[in-house]
């Protein structure tokens, strides 16, 4: 099983950027009911990982190296989204960011991941 699909997420490509979707349920929430920061900071980093894995050979992988998210409401239950696009991509190091918006639309965080590959 891969990691997206234990996770419960759909990853797409769409155009430059890697959209990843999830119907948050019960399991996803903190204890005030709002989808836990943990999981948003999943979905970013699987979307900005997938986005550069887009631009990566066959043979080698992305790793993150750091990771920061940044919280800017709470995310309700239900469907929630993580668009990551690559912001620069080096020959060692790629910077990668991402939004992550809940299903009315508003942005609920921004993270920037910086990625190597193995």
């Amino acid at each position: 099983m891969t990691f997206e699909r234990a996770v419960g997420v759909d990853v797409r490509l769409e155009g430059d950027a890697a959209v990843v979707t999830l119907a948050a349920e019960q399991r996803h929430l903190n204890g005030h009911g709002s989808i836990h920061g943990g999981v948003i900071a999943t979905l970013a980093d699987i979307a900005m990982g997938a986005a550069l894995d887009a631009h990566t050979p066959p043979d080698a992988g992305p790793v993150t190296v750091s990771l920061v998210t940044t919280y800017l409401e709470p995310a309700p239950p239900g469907r929630i989204v993580a668009v990551g696009r690559i912001t620069r991509q080096g020959k060692r190091i790629t910077i990668a960011g991402a939004e992550i918006t809940c299903a009315d639309g508003t942005t609920v965080a921004t993270a920037v991941g910086t990625f190597t590959t193995v």
